[in-house]
């Protein structure tokens, strides 16, 4: 059965706006909390994670919510979420294992010279406050870190979770007739609504492009949810390993 054959279509238009606003609100929240990070003694990172937890989850969770109770009148993202068709077990495993393999050589050989020469480029201009640095909690606490590690956790993975429902679960079959464009631009907004990691985009577009088309191609946001939140998983416990070092 087709899941998408009384699906609005979203035009362009709409697509770049519900691609883009959270993000947009997302880089308010954290300009202002970044700003007076120091006066109030709390690392930047805090900030991003605090706009996922009081912004982003919120608006995007809420949003589907609101068009649920619109369309069936109750809260539910039956009918809103879509590409939940079932995919056999061991498809899972050929068809994520390449993406972990792609992810491991562009983190471990690609991104990082990749982004240092964007950020020297084009983005040095922006002020230290606004640049996302782990080593900014150095300093504190071993047990205040791990508090903040917890929350960190807790909110990257909630809001990974949240991300692939809105963004591949919700906004990309609604461009699907754009065919095999839709992923292509999916993936790009998706990069670009991370406003406040600009010099990020190239390789986070990368990284994105194979997932995204796989979960355009299966139907399946099951395939997201797994490389997002595993992927979100594995950094947090490196960045917990950064914080106690």
């Amino acid at each position: 059965m087709d899941e998408q054959i009384n699906v609005e279509r979203h035009t362009t238009a709409k697509s770049l706006v519900l691609h883009l606003l959270p993000g947009l609100l997302i880089l308010v929240f954290y300009i202002v909390g970044a700003r007076f990070s120091g006066r109030l003694g709390l690392p930047t990172l805090f900030f991003l994670y605090l706009a996922t937890v009081l912004v982003m989850i919120p608006f995007e969770l809420g949003y589907m919510l609101f068009l649920g109770k619109r369309e069936t009148g109750r809260f539910s993202l039956k009918g809103i979420v879509l590409y939940r068709e079932a995919t056999p077990w061991w498809q899972y495993l050929v068809l994520i294992l390449p993406m972990l393999v792609w992810a491991f050589v562009l983190l471990s050989y690609i991104s990082g010279p990749l982004d240092r020469f964007v950020f020297r480029s084009f983005f040095q201009w922006l002020p230290r406050w606004f640049r996302l640095n782990p080593g900014d909690a150095d300093g504190y606490a071993k047990a205040t870190l791990l508090i903040l590690w917890g929350f960190y956790l807790i909110a990257n993975i909630s809001g990974a979770l949240v991300e692939e429902l809105y963004f591949r679960g919700f906004l990309l079959p609604r461009i699907s007739h754009l065919g095999f464009w839709a992923p292509l631009m999916n993936a790009v907004l998706f990069s670009a609504y991370h406003f406040f990691t600009p010099s990020e985009n190239i390789s986070r577009i990368l990284a994105l492009l194979p997932m995204v088309y796989v979960v355009w191609w299966k139907r399946n946001i099951k395939i997201g949810i797994i490389l997002h939140c595993g992927g979100n998983a594995v950094g947090m416990f490196i960045l917990l390993q950064q914080l106690l070092s």
